[in-house]
């Protein structure tokens, strides 16, 4: 699977050309059309036709094109994939599925792909991304992780698992009464992981008041310093900063050189470790630093 650059991924209703005409001129790394929960049953249908003509006819430059459908349970699932796929499948990168609560909900989109592909002779194979978002998703997100070579990333759907889990936001609302430390430590944690050890991008979900910057920005940090890669924008002014947060500060970028660099010269003369800057550097530390440059080169800033 060739690496793609996941930020941010920016939610735009398909049932508005005028958004999706408008996130076009964004810097987001990916801009998904969404056939789900911004789109009213009644406009479901037609938001198909909106997303196949922004696939085939606007200019997406270098963004990830994507897609999200509804889920397998609804009986919007089969005709959303057939028509986008049908009319803009060349044009396609990812189909993004929500709710899966097993790993049979990505089997049954996996499967349908496959088909589709064959039947049109598509020479792109379209990815997958799934959102951990129902309790039962994250108690089963590591057979999920594994669950298809098609899938390349799980998002953490935040409001979905709020409402799944039961959880009180009105009794958190009190001050004194506020759950102490990050609440969605546990879930990112174990989506991460479960990610990381299938070789799958991790990306951290939504954040809802776009007016609140430091807020997207903290939360962005802490997903990024677990391991994420990037994370959902519902709002443009979300981009620059979920773009800056995925990327290694210069800081990073030239502490990690040095102390590659520094390893390097002591392997040359025959040691397994080398003292930098008050650090001990082994093979250990190395790798987490060929990790920082890595994304440096990814995301340009090397």
């Amino acid at each position: 699977m060739t690496p793609r650059l996941r930020r941010s991924e920016l939610s735009t209703p398909a049932s508005s050309p005028k958004m999706i005409e408008k996130a076009m001129g964004t810097a987001a790394d990916m801009v998904f059309l969404d056939l789900e929960d911004a789109v009213a049953p009644a406009q479901k249908e037609a938001a198909r036709k909106n997303a196949v003509d922004a696939l085939r006819n606007l200019d997406w430059g270098k963004k990830i094109r994507a897609v999200r459908v509804n889920g397998a349970d609804t009986h919007w699932a089969h005709d959303d994939v057939i028509e986008v796929v049908e009319g803009a499948g060349d044009k396609l990168d990812i189909i993004i599925v929500p709710k899966p609560k097993a790993p049979r909900d990505i089997w049954f989109f996996d499967t349908l792909l496959t088909q589709l592909e064959t039947k049109l002779h598509l020479k792109n194979k379209i990815g997958l991304e799934a959102l951990i978002e129902e309790s039962a998703a994250l108690a089963r997100v590591e057979e999920i992780a594994a669950s298809s070579p098609r899938l390349e990333a799980l998002i953490l759907g935040f409001g979905d698992l709020s409402a799944s889990q039961g959880m009180r936001f009105g009794v958190a609302a009190d001050p004194a009464n506020r759950y102490p430390g990050d609440m969605w430590h546990h879930a990112r944690v174990r989506m991460i992981t479960a990610c990381r050890a299938n070789g799958i991008d991790a990306i951290d979900g939504p954040f809802a008041n776009f007016r609140d910057p430091e807020g997207y920005r903290r939360e962005a940090t802490w997903a990024a310093t677990l391991g994420a890669v990037g994370k959902w924008a519902i709002h443009p002014s979300q981009i620059e900063i979920a773009n800056d947060v995925f990327a290694p500060t210069p800081h990073e970028i030239e502490t990690a050189r040095k102390m590659s660099e520094a390893y390097q010269a002591a392997t040359r003369e025959g040691a397994g470790a080398s003292g930098a800057g008050g650090m001990l550097i082994d093979a250990v530390a190395v790798r987490i630093f060929e990790g920082v440059l890595e994304r440096a080169r990814l995301t340009g800033r090397a």
